[in-house]
């Protein structure tokens, strides 16, 4: 092993740079979680409270596409822009927000008066998380992007839980009101208020961009986004690759909670210790998070072991093996031990993603790679969720589609190999 190849968790946390980006991550995602929690987003955007299919997948697609809508538009301006100025400006922007959501909580306001302004909050917070991951390898070595990518993105997720629940306890203080609910969304504003006092401890274009495009103004630049970054991945096939891996999971992804949620409500009964109904559906989305946090350990050590593209084509493999025992064998135990292993090797193949995107791709086009990384992300879930409502039983029991979602991570390990093939045949040229 090269002299310093292995960085460590301690090494990086050492670095300066690293561990102001992370304070910064840290104060943004505890108050994403604390505001999600604060508005009550189980009873504004949670589908599982609907009975209807369809509506779950519109329950999720006005959940999450509004953050792709404006992906584009907002990766060509991180790409632009100095991030340190984007860090800094946007959480005082998103503080603002959440004061006016406080207010039309504080007034009763219910309907598209609370709904826009809360998703505005949602479109802010994932610009900032964009130029978050952007401005990661400015603060790391890139040979080290799969470690500090992977305890960024598991740190953050559990500090955005952390803030959930400082919602929920404040609650309990406060009162469960209007005048409760208000208090606790505006309590929200610390979080992004916090995030840009770190933000600005970093020097003027210590985050990036280290160049920008020659387009004479930032609009022209705005309406290029989309085309820019979907050229900039195609022209690296490491990249490419990673989406295809990506995209297809999602996919597969998206059929599995559709009939997971059915199958819960309408199928399964108690078995055992294993709960059926919502509380069914609470233990599946906790081994899940496990699922995700062991990836968060496994990674690395796999990376390092196999290197990132193996390590992405055996957790495909695995998804797949474990879709197809699901359409064999659908039960309740199969669907809870599935949602671990989902969950793992999914944050897997997002992880290696990640390390490609901000380990290969030139600093003046990442923002607006992480913009289409963002739509294949939602996009794809959303479309697969929408797909199995069309063709599921109202039960939920359809072996076919889960040999189905089996498919769709083979058509991702095929095309994963035949990008990294152009990649090699490029390389050789």
């Amino acid at each position: 092993m090269v002299p310093g190849a292995r960085l460590g968790l301690g090494g990086l946390v050492r670095t300066p740079g690293f561990r102001r980006l992370l304070a910064v991550r840290f104060a943004t995602q505890w108050a994403d979680g604390m505001f999600q929690a604060a508005l009550g987003g189980a009873v504004l955007f949670n589908p599982e409270r609907q009975a209807d299919p369809l509506a779950v997948a519109a329950g999720l697609a006005v959940l999450l596409l509004p953050y792709s809508l404006i992906g584009p538009f907002a990766g060509a301006l991180i790409d632009r822009w100095d991030r340190k100025r984007v860090l800094l400006g946007a959480n005082l922007a998103r503080a603002a927000l959440v004061v006016v959501v406080a207010a039309v909580v504080l007034s009763g306001g219910a309907g598209a008066a609370l709904f826009l302004p809360a998703l505005a909050v949602a479109g802010v917070s994932r610009f900032v998380l964009a130029a978050l991951s952007v401005a990661l390898p400015h603060v790391a070595p890139r040979r080290h992007m799969v470690e500090a990518n992977t305890f960024a993105v598991t740190a953050g997720a559990a500090v955005a839980a952390l803030g959930g629940a400082t919602a929920i306890g404040l609650r309990e203080l406060v009162g469960t009101g209007d005048t409760g609910s208000a208090t606790v969304t505006l309590v929200a504003i610390a979080g992004s208020l916090a995030a840009a006092v770190f933000a600005g401890g970093f020097r003027r274009g210590q985050l990036g961009p280290d160049r920008t495009d020659r387009r004479p103004s930032t609009v022209s630049s705005v309406l290029h986004g989309f085309a820019d970054g979907a050229r900039a991945t195609i022209a690296t096939p490491s990249v490419a690759a990673s989406f295809l891996a990506l995209g297809t999971h999602r996919l597969a992804f998206g059929v599995s909670t559709l009939l997971s949620l059915l199958l819960f409500r309408y199928a399964f009964t108690d078995a055992g210790p294993l709960r059926a109904g919502m509380a069914g559906l609470g233990e599946a989305v906790v081994l899940a998070a496990a699922g995700l946090g062991t990836a968060a350990l496994a990674t690395p050590w796999a990376v390092r072991r196999w290197g990132r593209p193996r390590t992405v084509r055996v957790a495909l493999v695995v998804a797949t093996v474990t879709q197809l025992t699901l359409a064999a064998l659908l039960s309740l135990p199969i669907v809870m031990v599935s949602a671990f292993v989902l969950g793992l090797t999914g944050q897997v193949v997002k992880l290696c993603a990640d390390a490609a995107v901000q380990s290969e791709v030139g600093d003046e086009v990442l923002g607006r790679v992480f913009a289409l990384y963002d739509i294949v992300f939602n996009v794809g879930y959303v479309l697969a969720v929408t797909s199995a409502a069309l063709l599921s039983p109202p039960n939920g029991v359809a072996p076919w589609l889960f040999a189905g979602a089996a498919l769709l991570y083979v058509i991702g390990l095929v095309g994963h190999d035949l990008q990294l093939r152009r990649a090699r045949a490029t390389a050789a040229r």
